[in-house]
């Protein structure tokens, strides 16, 4: 008989209970995570709305597989994943609020299959509450229907590690061994590397410690990681110079990995800065910081009620797994961005749930009349704090991709249109609003030459954008000046006629992949 380690399943207290109340408490156990999963879609569509223009990332992503406009340069560290999920509806659409519902759909989908993975370790009220605690939070229902990978590697660790318990439990459970492999691989579809952090422990005590050792659980993680990856690994000898240049490039675009104390930046990012670099920001009013730093001593306390009752297992794995996951983005990278933090906060969802629910059904009436309106009091609050986040963010990010479709707007007006090329100061994003392709000289961008630019202006509509105070590189300053709000726009000379311009525009899509004259694979993150 195959040793497994006995991890306790909640359902297996009750040996043999009744039918109907097996499928009262099953059905009632589904709807409340359905319930949960629901909720947050709608709030998606509520809060966020489907009209938000695509952000620069996204772009970047979306451009991959979207007939809009050529694809945007692809640095090092991006994975192809996040650009595959959104082209069922990407690729022959250019509805920004089709893309998005369909995201917000999706996303409610994957959290309730995640969550679902988890049935039998944690009572379903705690599953419930996890649930409602992680999509409650103003970054997960902000990206949720984005196309941008983060949510989905916390899905996929959230999901993983639920199904690499049940394995564990009980090694006839096939169907959670294909459910390790798909989570490890639908996050190394995603980020590769954000999966390797993910599943360090799960490698670790599956290699190092024998009573958990189980050859064909770590055969379908590590086949579940290696088929996530291929793809990226594929193109790193393809298009990156191997895949140890692939990897320095991509350190190299992070601003070099190495000791960076980041906690700071991550604690300025939450009142709303989506991207935190350079990270000058104030620091926020402590009500907005204060849930970062009782989440640990929750999870703490999580782990304590759970080792008292005799289940470490399903919530030190899951604390452990939180903790590799956050180590690069607290203390080897140099900036922050909230997103880089949601697998950490899915899976700390479970053991804080887990002290809540504690906390509130203590057996001291005592303890619970104290506990209780704490408790409730303190999530109203927090609540309320992470939607005023929330719709801070949203108001700031539709203002500046207004601003985007407008200046697109006005380069239409002065005769920028498809074939055509953008260079200079948000170029991939503007271009991407145009129709139009991007190109960089310098910069984490870097994917061409000025003499190449110059070559395509006598071709095809070339514009160079500058923030008002900049100045245009010295090919464009006898170029026609215009401005639209903090931007100038310098348009090269009319192109009269059609000359060249089939081979000009199969020369811009080669630009778009970074093609031609290459100085630099860098990019930002």
């Amino acid at each position: 008989m195959p040793k497994t380690l006995h991890v306790p399943l909640v359902d297996a207290e009750r040996r043999h209970p009744p039918a109907r109340a097996r499928t009262a408490r099953r059905f009632g156990g589904q709807s409340g995570l359905a319930l949960v999963a629901g909720a947050f879609t709608l709030a998606q569509l509520a809060l966020v709305r489907p009209g938000l223009g695509l952000g620069w990332d996204e772009v970047v992503y979306v451009s991959q597989v979207s007939p809009e406009a050529p694809a945007a340069f692809f640095s090092a560290p991006r994975a192809r994943g996040i650009s595959l999920l959104a082209a069922p509806v990407a690729s022959w659409s250019t509805s920004t609020e089709l893309l998005r519902v369909y995201l917000a759909l999706l996303s409610g989908l994957g959290l309730f299959l995640a969550l679902r993975a988890w049935r039998g370790l944690f009572p379903m009220r705690v599953l419930a509450l996890a649930g409602a605690l992680f999509a409650t939070l103003w970054v997960t229902l902000f990206y949720g229907p984005q196309a941008m990978p983060n949510y989905w590697v916390a899905i996929g660790a959230l999901a993983g590690v639920g199904y690499f318990l049940r394995a564990q439990a009980n090694s006839f459970d096939r169907a959670a061994l294909w459910g390790v492999g798909v989570s490890a691989a639908l996050m190394a579809w995603m980020r590769p590397t954000d999966a390797v952090w993910v599943t360090l422990p799960l490698l670790a005590v599956l290699v190092c410690v024998r009573r958990w050792r189980r050859w064909p659980l770590l055969a379908s993680l590590v086949v579940g990681l290696a088929a996530g990856a291929l793809e990226w690994v594929v193109e790193a000898y393809v298009a990156y110079g191997g895949l140890r240049q692939r990897l320095a490039d991509a350190s190299l675009v992070q601003g070099g990995l190495g000791w960076n104390l980041a906690v700071d930046d991550q604690l300025r990012s939450l009142a709303g800065r989506t991207l935190c670099r350079p990270c000058t920001a104030p620091w926020p009013h402590p009500a907005v910081m204060i849930w970062w730093f009782v989440l640990p001593l929750l999870a703490a306390l999580g782990l304590a009620v759970a080792v008292r009752t005799h289940r470490t297992a399903t919530t030190l794995l899951p604390l452990a797994c939180a903790a590799t996951a956050a180590i690069p983005y607290l203390f080897l990278i140099g900036y922050a961005a909230p997103r880089f933090l949601l697998p950490a906060y899915a899976l700390l969802a479970l053991p804080v749930a887990g002290a809540l629910v504690h906390l509130v059904t203590s057996r001291s009436r005592r303890r619970r009349k104290v506990a209780v309106p704490l408790v409730a009091f303190g999530l109203a609050g927090h609540l309320a704090i992470q939607y005023a986040v929330l719709n801070h963010v949203v108001d700031g990010t539709y203002a500046a991709r207004r601003d985007w479709a407008r200046t697109a707007a006005e380069l239409h007006r002065l005769g920028v249109r498809p074939p055509c090329l953008l260079t200079g100061y948000e170029a991939i994003p503007i271009a991407f609003y145009t129709g139009c392709a991007s190109a960089q000289t310098s910069g984490n961008n870097a994917n061409t030459t000025r003499a190449e630019i110059v070559r395509t202006a006598g071709r095809l509509p070339v514009a160079v954008l500058t923030t008002q105070g900049g100045q245009p590189p010295a090919y464009a300053r006898t170029w026609l000046p215009h401005r639209i709000a903090d931007v100038r726009i310098y348009v090269a000379p009319a192109v009269h006629g059609e000359r060249g311009g089939n081979r000009a525009t199969a020369r811009i899509a080669g630009l778009a992949r970074g093609t031609w004259e290459t100085p630099s694979r860098t990019a930002t993150h």
